[in-house]
C-alpha cells in the first residue's frame, strides 16, 4: 500500500494536529499568568501569519514570537489589562446593589470593561502584526475598537462564545483545552487581517 504524503486527508490531520500543540503551548505559556499577553500576541502572530494562504510554520514559530514580543506585549497587556479588572470587579461590587443610581454603575463599568478587553485583543495583534513603538500601538489599540464595530464584535465574540459555551456545557472544555484557543485565534486572524488591510 502507498501513502500519498501530500493527500488532503493527511495534510489536513497534520493541520489539526499543529492545532493542538499550539493550543497546548498556548496554555501552558498562559499559566504564569503575567505571561497572557506575551503567549497571545505570539499566537495572534502564528495564526495571523497561516491564514494568509497557510503560510509560516505556527508550532515551530510560537516560542520564537514569545520571545520576541514579551516585553512590549506585557507593557501594553499591563496597561489594559489592570483598568479592565478593576472596572469588571467594579461592575460586580455595583450589581450586587438594589438602587437604580447602582445599576446604570454597573451598565458603564460592564461596556467599558468589555471596551478595554476588545482593545486588550487589538494590542496583542498589533504587536504580532506590527513593529510601531509603544504609545501608537496602545492609541491605535484603544481606538480601533471604536473605529471597527462590527469587525470588533466578531474579534470580540470568539473569546466569549467559547467561555460561555463551556461555562453552559462543561464537557466543551475538552475541545477548549484541545484545540479551542488555537482555532478561536486562527478565525480571529481573518477579522484583524481585515482591519489592517482597511486602516493601512
Amino acid at each position: 500500500m502507498k501513502i500519498d504524503p501530500e493527500s488532503r486527508s493527511l495534510q489536513g490531520m497534520s493541520s489539526f494536529l499543529g492545532f493542538v500543540a499550539l493550543n497546548v503551548m498556548y496554555i501552558a505559556t498562559c499559566i504564569p499568568i503575567l505571561t497572557i499577553p506575551a503567549a497571545t500576541s505570539a499566537l495572534y502572530e502564528v495564526t495571523i501569519r497561516y491564514s494568509d494562504d497557510e503560510s509560516g510554520r505556527p508550532v515551530k514559530d510560537f516560542f520564537p514570537a514569545f520571545g520576541r514580543n514579551a516585553g512590549r506585549a506585557t507593557l501594553l497587556g499591563l496597561c489594559l489589562a489592570v483598568p479592565m479588572l478593576l472596572l469588571a470587579a467594579s461592575a460586580v461590587f455595583w450589581a450586587s446593589h438594589p438602587s437604580l443610581l447602582a445599576g446604570a454603575a454597573t451598565i458603564v463599568a460592564t461596556i467599558a470593561a468589555i471596551y478595554l478587553f476588545a482593545s486588550f485583543l487589538f494590542a496583542m495583534a498589533l504587536t504580532a502584526a506590527f513593529t510601531t513603538p509603544f504609545r501608537q500601538a496602545l492609541k491605535n489599540a484603544l481606538l480601533l475598537p471604536a473605529a471597527e464595530p462590527v469587525r470588533t464584535f466578531g474579534i470580540l465574540l470568539i473569546p466569549i462564545a467559547l467561555v460561555c459555551i463551556t461555562i453552559v456545557f462543561p464537557m466543551f472544555g475538552v475541545v477548549l483545552v484541545t484545540i479551542g484557543f488555537s482555532i478561536g485565534a486562527y478565525a480571529s486572524a481573518f477579522l484583524f487581517r481585515s482591519v489592517f488591510a482597511r486602516r493601512g
